[in-house]
């Protein structure tokens, strides 16, 4: 790791002024993927603006909205009360992640902004589009277990690797940003960008832009939902495929459903298809198996991941059983 300068701010304005002025500097709040890529020498930030001061950490209601602060924890998130009363699915997809120490100390907007975990990326001597552009995409003919089956372009097949992610863009959930031009809201499904010829940007953020918080809207998703993770050991496991299924069932018609699958795209993947099949209609295992191949129409696998194009669809199915109890 090389040797760098440390700035503590206490005001948003400070963090974005920082930024602003030194093009080498970085944001730090608990630091769980950024010193890792650090270490590693992925990344190389030549000051670290440490934003912890911020005060960001507030989980509340306002009006019909729950509220989450851009340095709340992963773990307290998880835990708090309005959350799992209100929004289950982000509080499971949250205990999905990680490992109880890591979740003691990532923030919302850290896990929103941790990069890939491809081992080309990782790897300073591996060929990597998103680490170096114009070297190539190692993954591509190479090893690619864990890669993309939806979205990737020939630049990038690379996996976005939150999870609470996956619950936020399922949830219409809204990034509240504050940067040099002023303050902007930005649709969660908006926010992860899919590789095209820039998988170098992960995101829609603008230089000197900060996450401040996260709006989640009121929904009647409340009951009935299920975050499955299918991974290779039972805990601290990046996502094979992931589901977060939230579902408004009334009897035992589907009346709203909300879908997104993780470990699969260069953003969280929300399945507007297979929601709007399901709308109106009975929940049913055959019901569901339609939605899933109608979720799985575009996907396309590298090699060593076609097993996701299987795995994939009956991950959806398995998570949409159990949250409407029809497993």
């Amino acid at each position: 790791m090389i040797n760098f300068n440390y700035l503590r701010v206490s005001t948003t304005k400070g963090a974005v002024d920082a930024i602003v002025r030194d093009s080498a500097a970085q944001w730090i709040a608990g630091g769980t993927n950024l010193i890792d890529l650090m270490k590693k020498g992925v990344m190389s930030p030549q000051k670290l603006v440490d934003i912890n001061n911020l005060p960001l950490k507030e989980i509340k209601k306002e009006g019909n909205k729950l509220v989450i602060g851009a340095l709340a924890l992963n773990s307290a998130v998880a835990d708090n009360e309005l959350v799992r009363k209100e929004q289950p699915l982000l509080s499971l997809a949250l205990q999905a992640g990680a490992s109880a120490q890591l979740r003691n100390m990532a923030t919302v907007g850290g896990n929103m902004m941790q990069r890939t975990r491809c081992p080309y990326f990782y790897n300073p001597d591996m060929p990597c589009n998103k680490r170096e552009p114009g070297t190539g995409c190692g993954a591509l003919k190479g090893f690619n277990r864990m890669h993309a089956i939806f979205g990737a372009s020939d630049k990038c097949i690379a996996v976005h690797p939150s999870d609470m992610s996956i619950a936020l863009v399922a949830l219409d959930s809204t990034v509240l940003v504050s940067g040099p031009k002023g303050d902007r809201r930005i649709p969660f499904q908006n926010f992860h960008r899919l590789p095209g010829d820039l998988p170098q940007k992960d995101n829609t953020l603008e230089r000197g832009e900060l996450i401040v918080a996260v709006e989640i809207p009121d929904n009647k998703l409340n009951k009935n939902v299920h975050y499955l993770k299918v991974r290779d050991r039972a805990s601290y496991a990046f996502a094979l495929v992931s589901v977060a299924a939230a579902v408004d069932l009334q009897g035992d018609t589907i009346k709203d459903v909300r879908l997104a699958m993780g470990g699969v795209a260069h953003k969280p993947w929300r399945l507007m298809e297979a929601e709007l099949f399901l709308k109106g209609k009975p929940a049913s295992e055959a019901n569901f198996r339609e939605a899933a191949a109608l979720a799985m129409k575009d996907a396309k696998g590298y090699g060593h991941n076609n097993f996701k194009l299987k795995l994939a669809p009956n991950t959806l199915v398995e998570a949409l059983k159990t949250a409407t109890g029809k497993g």
